[in-house]
């Protein structure tokens, strides 16, 4: 492409319509994640389920759309083993693309100190 005033502005419209696609990219990359616990939020002593005084073994987070379409919501609930056992999907309704249901065992101090 010739040096000149159209190849220049095509050129950087090109980057820019390069750049957009790989931000959209990223974005849809980053909205399947889900957002790590706060750092200083303190982990439940007792599973979820009211009556059950367990310790919490598994983390469930469902990540579904919210009924006006307006956005996300995430729901988390810290599950004693025979309780997470009973867990499935509930929001399949108001699922979308970055619909998430995920199971993941709760790190403890101890497990921490092991590794």
């Amino acid at each position: 492409m010739p040096d000149t005033k159209e190849g220049r502005e095509k050129q950087a419209a090109d980057e820019d319509r390069r750049q957009r696609e790989r931000d959209i990219e990223e974005a849809r990359t980053r909205s399947e994640e889900l957002e790590p616990p706060a750092e200083d939020e303190e982990l439940p002593r007792e599973c979820h389920r009211r009556g059950c005084a367990e310790p919490p073994a598994f983390v469930v987070r469902e990540r579904y759309q919210e009924e006006t379409g307006h956005g996300a919501v995430v729901a988390r609930a810290y599950l004693c083993p025979d309780h997470t056992a009973e867990e499935s999907p509930t929001n399949l309704d108001n699922a979308y693309s970055g619909y998430v249901f995920r199971v993941d065992p709760v790190e403890t101090a101890s497990d921490a100190d092991m590794a």
